[in-house]
């Protein structure tokens, strides 16, 4: 079979970069082994979120109370079904992909594919039969897995990946969760929503440690509000499991100790997967676990690109979809813009939310670049203090002799859908004073945008 273009994976980068392809008039087919989506869809992003709003949900019921709603106090999570409903929305969503697939006339061939050559991958069927497609492009976005911690193997069962988390038969009464990342931080609220006695276990000082400083102290105070025991600058060096039961040892300022929990989840970051996909057979330079690409994803052999988590960057499933639609536009002959990694948008869909762009106090400090801050906290917000969540602000750092954005950090309720707007003004090259004199609703959660460029120039009102 002869192709224009073949994606190898079917993720936020994969199924974006076929759709593009096939609206610009290419021939395409994917090659995918499991569900359409990639783990984004069927074991990531989407499933997730579906879990954190039951999470959500279940919170509200606990609080009835404190917005008038007298409840009897019978409200309890039904665990299996709570599982099965943010199942059903992932694959609901991957059928979603399937009818995009056929509306644009996509082929799908299922299986493992392997490269053979620059313009030619042979694939193994589920059966066992194989057959080798042919196309002019090759965009391998083959994607991550969950990462093994050093000492000791995920099982599945007491040691789990965030895979195995999305899918428990029944709620584990006592979790450690090591790394605290997205995936960590969302699971361990979720699961501590849920009723399971939770520890959060980071090696490095503070959690989210890829946030500003503020925000990861903020939402370490939120979760311990919440119950959460949270452990940083603690290395966790074994897990020994025992009659179903897992015990934890870790060192920390204190010295060694250990302690003993049902399931020790791992969420220390992903590894992606290039095991036997041909590169070396094909020459495909690679680094540290990462094929090497230009601005336009093409890698050292001409007619193989690569795309998403598999190459040096951000491993968030907006990059990938972005880098996609770069890189079949490219292959289309147009001349599209490279992506700016400058400002790239990421959220942790925890409560409270956390969102930010650009960079952090810590990064500008080391760059040596002078800034100002405007901060505005929610707790004076009439939008929060209505909405009953007052926990968090939104915080900017503006460049000190232009105006213009540096970075955004908010953490707050419902708050990653504010980030867009910084990202927007980011790429304009806007300014803080454009924030101040562009009219924000009220009330909204989107004031203390405004509120933040303003204390930055000493003209807040509401603080």
């Amino acid at each position: 079979m002869n192709f224009d273009l073949i994606v190898l994976g079917s993720g936020p980068g994969g199924y974006v970069a076929a759709i593009r392809a096939s609206q610009l008039g290419m021939n395409v087919a994917v090659i995918e082994k499991a569900e359409l989506g990639g783990i984004c869809l069927n074991w990531g992003c989407i499933p997730t979120k579906a879990l954190l709003k039951s999470a959500q949900v279940y919170n509200y019921f606990k609080h009835s109370e404190d917005y008038g709603i007298i409840s009897d106090g019978s409200a309890k999570p039904d665990f299996e079904k709570v599982i099965g409903r943010s199942r059903e929305v992932a694959a609901n969503m991957s059928k979603g992909i399937e009818f995009l697939f056929k509306k644009n006339k996509i082929v799908v061939i299922k299986g493992v594919g392997k490269l053979v050559s620059a313009n030619s991958l042979n694939v193994t069927k589920d059966d066992g039969t194989e057959e080798i497609v042919v196309a002019n492009h090759i965009i391998l976005a083959t994607g991550a897995r969950s990462k093994e911690m050093n000492g000791f193997k995920q099982d599945g069962k007491n040691i789990i990946g965030y895979r195995e988390a999305l899918s428990l038969s029944k709620l584990p009464t006592s979790m450690v969760v090591i790394g605290s990342g997205a995936i960590g931080s969302e699971l361990a609220f979720f699961y501590n929503s849920m009723g399971t006695d939770v520890t959060l276990v980071e090696f490095l000082p503070e959690i989210v440690p890829l946030e500003d400083e503020e925000v990861s102290k903020q939402l370490a105070r939120s979760f311990k509000k919440a119950g959460i025991k949270v452990m940083t600058g603690t290395s966790v060096t074994n897990v020994e499991v025992s009659d179903g039961k897992c015990t934890v040892f870790y060192t920390d300022k204190k010295g060694e100790a250990q302690m003993e929990c049902e399931v020790v989840l791992s969420a220390v970051g992903v590894t992606t997967n290039l095991e036997n996909i041909g590169l070396e057979e094909n020459g495909i330079v690679a680094d540290k676990g990462k094929i090497l690409v230009d601005e336009y994803y093409r890698t050292n052999v001409t007619g193989i690109y690569a795309i998403g988590d598999i190459i040096p960057g951000p491993a968030l499933a907006h990059v990938a979809s972005a880098e996609a639609i770069c890189c079949v536009e490219k292959i289309a002959g147009h001349n599209p813009p490279v992506v700016d990694y400058t400002n790239i948008p990421s959220c942790v869909y925890t409560t409270p939310e956390i969102a930010s762009v650009g960079l952090n106090e810590q990064k500008l400090k080391e760059k040596g670049i002078e800034y100002k801050i405007g901060k505005f906290p929610f707790m004076a917000s009439g939008k929060a203090a209505a909405a009953g969540n007052k926990d968090g602000f939104v915080k900017l750092l503006l460049d000190a002799t232009t105006d213009e954005l540096l970075g955004a950090h908010f953490i707050g309720d419902n708050i990653a859908e504010m980030i867009a707007e910084m990202v927007v003004l980011k790429k304009l090259h806007g300014k803080g004073v454009d924030l101040i004199k562009s009219i924000h609703p009220h009330p909204s959660l989107s004031e203390a945008i405004m509120e933040a460029a303003a204390a930055a120039h000493n003209e807040v009102i509401h603080l």
